[in-house]
């Protein structure tokens, strides 16, 4: 079993244990940074995909990454063998972060993220999406 998989697994366990239902992990820092410090990659650490743009979303029995056109190859590359699903963004029938979470979040579910490194608006929207699911 690859790094990343163990790690996503060990992330999944802490999800169930706190009853989160999805956990966003973006490519931020403090300041909304593109190009964040060492301490600020857990969306690396966790997918093994070292681009600058990039948000992993997971589930409880899954992971997904999404990215621009830029890093679509370097993405899959880095995170063959590993079980992150590539999510070409605006590639046709490639849902965006917001209207996955909206499909698939369940009723009363919860979304997870560090606060520190999600933007406002982010924050916003997927409080938005959180609502209408209770």
């Amino acid at each position: 079993m690859s790094e990343n998989r163990e790690r996503i697994l060990k992330l999944q366990e802490k999800m169930q244990e706190l009853n989160i239902d999805m956990y966003l992990v973006p490519t931020a820092d403090f300041h909304q940074s593109e190009y964040v410090g060492d301490y600020f990659k857990a969306r690396k650490w966790l997918s093994g995909f070292s681009g600058s743009a990039g948000t992993l979303l997971v589930t409880d029995d899954q992971a997904y990454l999404w990215t621009d056109g830029r890093y679509f190859t370097q993405a899959a590359k880095q995170m063959e063998g590993t079980t992150v699903e590539l999510m070409k963004m605006r590639e046709p029938g490639v849902p965006t972060i917001e209207e996955y979470l909206e499909e698939h979040l369940p009723e009363n579910g919860v979304i997870g993220f560090d606060g520190r490194v999600v933007s406002m608006g982010e924050g916003l929207g997927y409080e938005t999406i959180a609502r209408k699911k209770n």
